[in-house]
């Protein structure tokens, strides 16, 4: 159900600018160790800067270096006062359909970035997503916590699995990808442009599946908050608040009225954008 590589849908796969750059320097490493022997230790230690940069890439979700990332919406919704919501880790049988429930009493959509083995257990709440007017994206199939580590195989499989049984259950494949805690290297990218995804992370998070403190999870959301906005929340694997309630339940009503109150309006991220 994803477009084909060639689809003019599908993004056009370029080698990102951090692996150009490692290129680059290689290549003048090794130049350099040609043409004068006695300077290999130079030489080395510049490579293995280069390998440590990528490294720390890594774990720089929103860094677009290894690979085209949207951080923010398109200018024309931005115009439109548009702010994203998106939830990580679902769906989840108890916190969703509770979260279903607060979008539609506030007339907002989001996009769902679920995890396939999690939309194969819960098909029916998955389809729900779906039919609210909501979408559903990919997550991976297993939410892997090595996932930053994985190479072009496991990627693959990770992104096609995840891929086709979304698409089997909700009957739309995704049209984004957003990795666990946001972290990949550079063999990612190659592997969403064959399965036609787009790779989507935010611009501000609450922290809310670590924090059960409403308040500051909900500053943290509107610090700075402006149109165009991609919010990251969760109604998978969320903290909960000292009375055990899911926090995102707590923090979600007041999020979209303090939107309401700015003139801005919650909405799922847009469908093909920059792919």
């Amino acid at each position: 159900m994803s477009p084909h590589p060639s689809d003019p849908a599908a993004p056009a796969w370029r080698l990102p600018p951090a692996l150009t750059g490692v290129g680059a320097v290689h290549a003048a490493a090794l130049g350099t160790v040609l043409a004068a022997p006695s300077a290999w230790p130079w030489a080395l230690g510049a490579a293995a800067l280069s390998h440590g940069v990528i490294t720390a890439l890594t774990l720089r979700p929103r860094t677009q270096l290894l690979g085209p990332n949207l951080v923010r919406l398109p200018p024309a919704q931005s115009r439109h006062g548009e702010v994203a919501i998106t939830l990580d880790d679902g769906p989840d049988p108890e916190v969703t359909p509770a979260v279903l429930d607060v979008l539609e009493t506030h007339g907002a959509s989001a996009s769902f970035f679920c995890i396939g083995e999690r939309v194969e257990r819960h098909p029916a709440l998955a389809r729900e997503i779906v039919r609210r007017g909501h979408t559903v994206e990919n997550h991976s199939q297993r939410h892997r916590h090595d996932f930053a580590l994985l190479g072009p195989a496991a990627y693959r499989a990770e992104l096609i699995t995840s891929q086709q049984r979304i698409g089997a259950v909700t009957g739309r494949a995704p049209s984004y990808f957003r990795a666990p805690a946001g972290f990949r290297n550079p063999f990612l990218w190659p592997q969403l442009g064959a399965a036609g995804l787009q790779l989507a992370s935010w611009t501000r998070r609450g922290f809310d599946a670590r924090d059960g403190d409403a308040q500051r999870v909900l500053r943290r959301l509107s610090r700075g908050l402006a149109a165009g906005d991609i919010l990251l929340l969760h109604d998978g694997h969320c903290a909960r608040t000292a009375q055990g309630v899911p926090v995102v339940l707590q923090v979600l009503p007041a999020l979209l009225e303090l939107l309401r109150a700015r003139g801005l309006h919650g909405v799922a991220l847009p469908a093909g954008a920059g792919a």
